[in-house]
């Protein structure tokens, strides 16, 4: 069934703090529309003051992060193909802001917490002659990394941040992912694991892989990032084994 013509009903979140509320709206759709259009066109034909963050529309910045139906979702990469088949029939779509963040106005969050987290991580400390060498396989390891756009979703669905709101804790999926990216840097010979453990708060992680399956960039946070660092944990503090070895050797780490 094609969209053109169809009028669809829409429930977005307006107003700031906790006097927002949900208004209805309805507009008619085209053909390959994604959400971020239904949005726009909302702001051109009815709700010009519509507080919506958005910058690329290709997927790449991060900006147009929401809850689309209750789901954490990149508004301008999420086809009304797919929301308005799942969505029953005569029911409106709901858009939200991010839950986890202070809401601003609107669709709009605050997301500066994940950056002042990010300024407290120690940065890569390489060697200071330019005659290094490392292998593909090193650098492969962490370019998958290097893809995140910043949409902060994995923060968002992540329950330690968004149930039980452990901000001063835990680093959330995004920092760790970053931790991860300079830990396994083939280079790098900065010690961060006392960090990862007690400030940035990696224990909190269960593993449920929620923020994996949010991840637009498709980055294996859960098992390419967060379980290395725990590794790196458990092998500083919770092996006898690295314990009786380092003591043999003489090796020196913080605790």
């Amino acid at each position: 069934m094609g969209l053109k013509g169809k009028t669809q009903a829409f429930n977005i979140l307006r107003g700031e703090g906790e006097e927002a509320k949900l208004e209805a709206f309805n507009i008619e759709l085209d053909e390959g529309m994604v959400v971020l259009d239904c949005v726009h066109r909302i702001q051109h034909e009815q709700q010009p003051d519509l507080a919506v963050r958005w910058n690329c529309k290709a997927g790449k910045c991060g900006s147009c992060s929401a809850e689309i139906n209750g789901r954490p979702r990149l508004m301008c990469m999420t086809r009304m193909s797919d929301v308005v088949e799942e969505t029953p029939e005569g029911q409106p779509i709901e858009i939200r802001p991010m839950k986890a963040f202070p809401h601003v106005k609107d669709l709009v969050t605050d997301v500066q917490w994940n950056y002042d987290v990010a300024q407290r991580i120690k940065p890569i400390k390489g060697p200071e002659k330019m005659d290094w060498e490392f292998n593909q396989m090193e650098a492969d390891r962490v370019q998958q990394f290097r893809e995140c756009i910043e949409c902060f979703l994995c923060v968002n669905t992540c329950h330690v941040l968004r149930d039980h709101a452990l901000f001063d804790d835990f680093a959330g999926p995004r920092n760790l992912v970053r931790l991860a990216q300079y830990e396994m840097h083939p280079l790098d010979t900065e010690d961060r694991i006392p960090e990862i453990k007690k400030e940035f708060g990696v224990e909190y992680c269960n593993i449920t892989r929620c923020c994996t399956e949010v991840c637009p960039a498709g980055i294996q946070i859960t098992d390419d990032a967060i379980i290395q660092l725990k590794e790196r944990v458990v092998d500083r503090y919770y092996d006898p084994l690295q314990r009786i070895w380092r003591t043999i050797t003489r090796q020196n780490v913080r605790y």
